[in-house]
């Protein structure tokens, strides 16, 4: 028995092993404890081993490759369709993986290094708590409004309806005390909000690849930093700036059949938080597009002339993705091209 390929389907305590030698049938079907996995590898020969991208499947994919195995990552969505139909469970989801990884069309995901993986979780943390800070406000307009009490949209306005709170007699002192509880809650928030953002905006001024991406006009430190950490040295993996651009999800929708081309809202696929992240810095860009003296700048003004705001936030959201690709590929900054010529803008 000489098993060339092992589908390792993990969870929290119980992990499902499917080995198939070179022909492709079925040498081995075995469930193991959390203990037992690194027993089992240690004395199984050399092989290729495929795990899917989630849930512990960089950590597991990192001590694997320490004991001398070929680990392969592949990301869930690719790994779904070879499962049976009817038969979802641990087992068939092994079965799945070696199916999926051994054809020839399945793209796999670069493994993360441990520094990768702690940086991804400040932006993580980060995300979450910023989350949390924007339901607290939220919730303390809520109430406010239910007395009668409003204020200006933002955050710094918040201390000037807590001033309100604080001196309408009318209000009962419960009342009182559960904004104030929400507001303080929302302010020790804020603080560690801004304490993470320290250590990210710190982590992209010494990486190198974050530093060449901050020169790009709608990047700044936390978007860089996310960028460099998801991506890093394997930029490589993307044939070209439209694949990267696509894997972010920042292209058109396709519903084309009979030779009819259909293309409809983006596809929203990949990295949610650094599209989402691409989108606020394109949108503040977009908002001077006026004072933007550059061929981009020109590019985005013609956008805004024939499109809706929200389309030209969107594709200047795909334009920077595109140049961060070719400065993550060539290792270069960035460099703003001048005004466009008068032939240009004619044609423009």
């Amino acid at each position: 028995m000489t098993i060339t390929m092992i589908g390792l389907d993990t969870a929290k305590t119980v992990h499902q092993v499917h080995g198939i030698d070179e022909s492709g049938r079925t040498e081995l079907k075995r469930t193991l404890r959390r203990h037992e996995l690194v027993a089992f590898f240690e004395q199984q020969p050399r092989c290729t081993v495929f795990l899917e991208a989630c849930g512990a499947g960089h950590h597991w994919a990192r001590l694997l490759s320490g004991l001398g195995h070929e680990v392969r990552l592949i990301a869930p969505e690719a790994v779904k369709p070879f499962v049976k139909k009817g038969r979802k469970n641990d087992a068939a989801d092994a079965a799945a993986l070696c199916v999926a990884g051994s054809r020839p069309e399945t793209k796999f995901v670069p493994i993360k290094t441990v520094e990768q993986q702690a940086v991804l979780a400040l932006h993580a943390a980060r995300s979450l708590l910023v989350k949390q800070r924007t339901m607290l406000a939220n919730a303390v307009r809520g109430l406010a409004a239910e007395f009668g009490l409003v204020a200006p949209k933002g955050l710094p306005k918040l201390e000037e309806l807590m001033a309100l709170v604080g001196a309408e007699e009318g209000l009962a002192a419960a009342g009182r005390q559960a904004m104030e509880e929400l507001h303080a809650h929302g302010q020790a928030v804020t603080e560690r909000v801004a304490a993470l953002e320290e250590r990210i905006v710190r982590h992209a001024r010494q990486d190198a690849t974050a530093r060449r991406l901050a020169t790009i006009p709608g990047i700044g430190p936390i978007t860089a930093s996310l960028l460099a950490a998801t991506v890093g040295d394997h930029i490589g993996a993307f044939k070209s700036a439209r694949h990267f651009a696509a894997w972010l999800g920042l292209v058109p929708r396709q519903h084309s059949t009979g030779g009819k081309v259909r293309l409809g809202r983006i596809t929203k696929a990949g990295n949610a938080e650094i599209r989402r992240l691409l989108v606020i810095g394109a949108t503040a860009m977009v908002r001077r597009a006026g004072s933007w003296n550059s061929q981009t700048g020109r590019w985005v003004q013609g956008v805004l002339a024939r499109r809706p705001v929200r389309l030209a936030t969107v594709a200047l959201a795909n334009k920077m993705a595109r140049i961060a690709w070719a400065l993550m590929t060539r290792q270069e900054v960035y460099r703003a091209q001048g005004p466009a010529p008068a032939a240009a803008e004619a044609t423009a």
